[in-house]
């Protein structure tokens, strides 16, 4: 049987994290950053809604920075293996106060153009590429391995408390003062980042590597990726996963709401429902080790289609309520085992390859995805489409399990050393460790 630690044993597990100098500095950063970009995300909409007034123009705004980001995501993960990973975060926080800021001077100028929007948002997404790597290459590198999971556990809190408070924020700022003020605070945010980041003094972790080629690097990427199968298949179901689940999570809600219920406004209560359940999971992820994280990871994300099954259906609320919550809790936990289960499996020096692979194939196809999800709710009903893709959405998932290395991984002891060097030479198939 599965034993979990107490709740409140977890709690006793930040005091120990927050003696950590490194990742205190780290996390704080963090915290203000990524405030700042869900704040970000509804101010973006607000302006674009107040100059033009049309969804098509936002649309090319958040698909542009959207492509950027993919466009670059494997150079990045490239460069932050190659350079210290804190000195990347620092100067893409430089790069994206100092976009921000453009952005506000021109709102506040009020000379702001469409293709200068559009401009901007590129170049953000690029450095946000180069960021996503190195931050998942660097947490691992400021605890000792033994709080490898607890560290991605208080992130992901602070992150799922970030997605509550930004957009709040955003909209007091914006009514209040302005869309121009708003993108300034985000700037800000940027810069403070930027200076706690500066702090940072993480541990060597791994062995030093020879510097190659880009396309060879890149290759060598890939290489630690496919000989892996627990990784590639979990990357490639969750990429799906994303556009079936993700995709009429965001676009349908309120018109099923509206058709089923009688009340868009009731989807929020399932969206706060699914965020009380994804902080409430990031909690018990502080002390929960299950001897095999994968395996009860992927099998805890099943209620999420589920979710959307039972919302198209018109299922009570006091019923699709808890099971909103369920599915954040386990959303949670799959995040902070799989991040956990990358720090601790693939070589330190490669780790930010890696997860440019990650990133990439979680974000490559939801664009399209988005779009698509739009396109067939308009003909066939977003009630149908939320139920198939819901139900879909829960199924694919067990495709995750077909490697016999997902069911099998097992959890590392405590203290244990990260792999220090690749397990994929000619003729093996990678790092499958019992």
């Amino acid at each position: 049987m599965v034993k979990i630690r107490s709740l409140h044993g977890g709690v006793h597990a930040l005091p120990r994290l927050w003696r950590e100098t490194d990742f205190r500095w780290l996390f704080l950063s963090q915290a203000i950053s990524t405030t700042g970009d869900r704040l970000v995300l509804v101010a973006l909409a607000l302006l674009v809604t107040e100059r033009t007034g049309s969804t098509t123009d936002l649309g090319i705004v958040v698909a542009a920075q959207t492509a950027a980001l993919v466009t670059f995501l494997l150079i990045g993960g490239v460069w932050a293996d190659r350079l210290p990973r804190h000195r990347i975060m620092v100067s893409t926080d430089l790069i994206r106060a100092a976009l921000h800021a453009l952005l506000a001077i021109l709102i506040l100028a009020n000379t702001l153009e469409l293709w200068q929007l559009v401009a901007i948002e590129v170049c953000f997404g690029a450095a946000e590429a180069f960021f996503r790597p190195a931050y998942s290459g660097l947490v691992p590198q400021t605890v000792p391995e033994e709080l490898i999971q607890e560290a991605n556990a208080a992130n992901g809190f602070t992150q799922t408390l970030a997605e509550f408070a930004g957009p709040a924020l955003a909209t007091v700022l914006v009514l209040t003062l302005g869309t121009g003020a708003a993108f300034a605070i985000d700037a800000g945010t940027f810069v403070l980042s930027a200076a706690l980041l500066a702090l940072v003094r993480p541990r060597p972790r791994g062995a030093r590597r020879t510097r190659t080629s880009l396309p060879a690097e890149l290759r060598d990427g890939w290489r630690e990726v496919r000989s892996r199968a627990w990784v590639w298949v979990t990357i490639a179901v969750f990429g799906c996963h994303l556009v079936l689940g993700f995709a009429p999570y965001v676009v349908l809600g309120p018109s099923v709401a509206a058709d089923r219920y009688g009340d868009p406004a009731l989807w929020g209560w399932v969206a706060a429902s699914v965020g009380l359940g994804t902080a409430s999971g990031a909690l018990v992820a502080l002390r929960w080790r299950p001897a095999f994280p994968l395996l009860s990871g992927i099998l805890l994300t099943l209620p999420f289609g589920l979710v959307l099954l039972a919302f198209a259906l018109g299922a009570p609320l006091a019923l699709v309520l808890p099971c909103a919550v369920a599915a954040g809790v386990g959303l949670a936990l799959f995040g902070v085992w799989w991040e956990t289960a990358l720090a601790q499996r693939i070589p330190p020096e490669a780790l930010s390859r890696v997860a440019s692979y990650d990133w990439m194939g979680s974000f490559a196809l939801l664009p399209p995805g988005l779009v698509l999800i739009g396109v067939i709710a308009d003909d066939v009903g977003p009630t149908t489409v939320m139920a198939v893709a819901g139900a879909a959405a829960s199924l694919i998932v067990l495709l995750a399990l077909l490697p016999r290395e997902t069911r099998t991984l097992r959890r590392l002891e405590d203290g244990a050393e990260p792999l220090l060097r690749s397990g994929v030479t000619h003729g093996t198939s990678g790092d499958v460790v019992p």
